[in-house]
């Protein structure tokens, strides 16, 4: 429980932290007045005033935060250091400074990580290497190491057969036979369809993985593209949910702390790596064009520098409230899939257990 707990706060801190720092460090950089930077949220525990901002230390260590000068319209006074007495392209540049940070963040540590443990290469064996939490094969009783025999009856030697077998059945009932600790057992699962909008069926399963040493620039290289296909691949599931009217697959404040929480029990690498996804998140999240994040203010400042009219407190206090909406119509639902998922995941695991006490029968 300690561990889980210091992971979550490690993590959500990190990312959050580092992302305002990128907001701070633009605002010193072109002349704006930071009135405070605090690491966390609530009471202050520790503060130390120098020059013009307040730092401080707060109870909550989950982030932190940054206060220009005028950030608030209804705040200008008309100083020439305030946030809004800048010009629209140097408030750009702050706002997309934060998730400039995320990527970096992100890079630093697929980087690390792979430079540390190496590249990963999948087994083709039809062991199983990780489960997905909440998903069917982790809700009807497999394990790590479990070797999967049979799908349907029918014999697999390889992952790529399992695999085969499994895609083809998107959302129906399948028995598994699988082989742990030379003892053979069989389960009955149903499969669900996978989040990328592939119509496959997938049960939440993936491969062994071995790992070998990379050169260090072309370690360098892959982080790189670790950033960038974790993005893609974001877009296009979005995109693909879209086109094809789903639900799409989102994972709220209950989620992620499950994840983390797993993550930091299997090991430093899997928990950095898993930071790393995040802060991608985080980042490509704050670009999207959503009133009150970031990409919502970029859009904004855009609009402000080809069409040369200032933005109004009105205009901003309309788009804010918009955003306010937004933002928790999207916590809400992320939310209420965390609870549907665990809800769904309790109930195929005592499906599951009733159906081994009946065979055992």
């Amino acid at each position: 429980m300690i561990i889980s707990i210091l992971a979550v706060l490690f993590t959500f801190g990190l990312v959050i932290f580092l992302h305002e720092f990128g907001h701070f460090a633009v605002c010193k950089l072109s002349g704006i007045k930071v009135e405070a930077f605090s690491f966390g949220f609530g009471p202050e525990i520790y503060g130390r005033t120098s020059g013009v901002t307040r730092y401080s230390l707060r109870a909550i260590p989950l982030g932190g935060y940054v206060k220009p000068a005028g950030e608030n319209m209804d705040e200008v006074s008309g100083a020439p250091d305030e946030y809004f007495a800048k010009p629209w392209y140097i408030r750009l540049a702050v706002v997309a400074a934060g998730p400039t940070m995320n990527y970096i963040l992100a890079f630093v540590l697929f980087t690390g990580v792979i430079l540390f443990v190496g590249e990963p290469v999948f087994s083709d064996k039809s062991f199983i290497g990780d489960l997905s939490k909440g998903y069917p094969a982790e809700a009807a009783g497999l394990k790590t190491g479990d070797r999967v025999i049979k799908v349907d009856g029918v014999p697999v030697d390889s992952w790529a057969a399992m695999a085969d077998s499994i895609y083809g059945k998107s959302e129906k009932e399948i028995t598994v036979v699988y082989a742990r600790a030379g003892a053979e057992a069989s389960v009955k699962l149903k499969t669900r369809k996978a989040p990328d909008g592939s119509g496959r069926g997938v049960i939440g399963i993936s491969p062994l993985l071995t790992y070998t040493r990379v050169p260090f620039f072309k370690g360098i290289a892959m982080g790189a593209n670790q950033c960038w296909y974790w993005t893609a691949f974001t877009v296009k599931t979005i995109a693909s949910n879209i086109h094809k009217h789903e639900k799409p697959d989102l994972a709220g404040p209950i989620g992620i702390v499950n994840i983390v929480s797993k993550a930091a029990h299997t090991g430093l690498t899997d928990l950095f790596f898993l930071i790393g996804l995040i802060s991608v998140a985080v980042g490509f999240f704050n670009i999207l064009p959503i009133p009150m994040l970031d990409g919502g203010h970029a859009v904004l400042y855009i609009f402000e520098g080809i069409s040369r009219r200032k933005l109004t407190p009105d205009i901003m206090k309309y788009v804010n409230g918009a955003g306010i909406a937004v933002l928790l119509s999207i916590l809400l639902f992320a939310t209420y899939s965390d609870i549907m998922r665990i809800v769904s995941a309790h109930a195929a695991k005592k499906a599951a257990a009733e159906t081994a006490v009946q065979q055992e029968k």
